[in-house]
């Protein structure tokens, strides 16, 4: 038996474990937070409930749940990217948690990978609930799961960027007060519960720029009309998404 044998080998771990490993904790971190639970479970789940069941909101032709579910979905990966995300990074990087991450093996863009897998994680956990919660109230979707997949994608990198953006500018308590504002603001006025035609012309067109109500029209489109790929909306999204990343990759501060 040669010396050193068992003596431990100094260095980092490979980069993709080291990914996996910190996503993991993420999204543990995440799922044990009441707070986050009550944005990203409870309130889109009592949401679609209560208006799938409670005729209080006009959602035209139809079946309310047919209406209301595409906006819920919306709903949650906004609270998940956008509020949750904000809120708990806007914290870690007041109590210096970013700041000790960023001095690690794990490179600062790896430790962004992983919050963004966590985000996915979750997201994947709320679609599956709300997907069944759906099916049990009589939803009836249509359409392509492909564009559903690409909008919900295309979403989530709009929400996260902002944010991160918010998140890496602001002070933890400013962001707190900032993300529940925008996320009861968006719910009022983002077509997810409350048809944007109800903001009459000028309001519906200009809401109909916000990212959640592109997200919520466009699964709308595909998921209760059974329409094609919703341009459009994509692209909507998409110049969301590359203006929040890129502001976000460049004034986010770790300190």
């Amino acid at each position: 038996m040669s010396v050193g044998t068992y003596a431990p080998k100094p260095g980092a771990a490979p980069l993709p474990r080291m990914i996996a490993a910190q996503a993991a904790l993420e999204t543990k971190m995440l799922l044990r937070n009441g707070e986050q639970l009550l944005l990203t479970v409870v309130i889109p789940t009592l949401l679609l409930v209560l208006f799938s069941c409670v005729d209080i909101v006009d959602t035209g032709a139809g079946k309310a749940v047919d209406f209301l579910t595409p906006g819920i979905l919306a709903l949650a990966v906004m609270s998940t990217a956008f509020t949750g995300q904000a809120i708990a990074t806007g914290f870690e990087r007041r109590y210096g948690v970013l700041k000790r991450l960023a001095a690690s093996p794990l490179p600062r863009w790896g430790l962004m990978t992983a919050k963004t897998a966590s985000v996915l994680v979750t997201e994947v956990l709320q679609v599956i609930l709300l997907t069944v919660i759906a099916f049990a109230l009589g939803w009836s979707p249509h359409g392509n799961p492909a564009a559903v997949l690409l909008l919900l994608v295309l979403g989530t990198a709009a929400f996260s960027g902002l944010g991160l953006l918010m998140a890496g500018t602001l002070k933890a308590e400013a962001t707190l007060a900032a993300a529940n504002l925008v996320f009861l603001l968006l719910l009022v006025g983002g077509g997810v519960i409350v048809p944007l035609e109800k903001f009459g012309t000028a309001g519906s067109h200009v809401l109909g720029l916000l990212p959640v109500s592109a997200l919520s029209d466009g699964l709308r489109a595909v998921l209760q009309h059974g329409s094609g790929t919703p341009w459009g909306d994509l692209g909507v999204l998409a110049v969301w998404a590359v203006v929040g990343l890129a502001a976000a990759g460049k004034f986010f501060r770790w300190e």
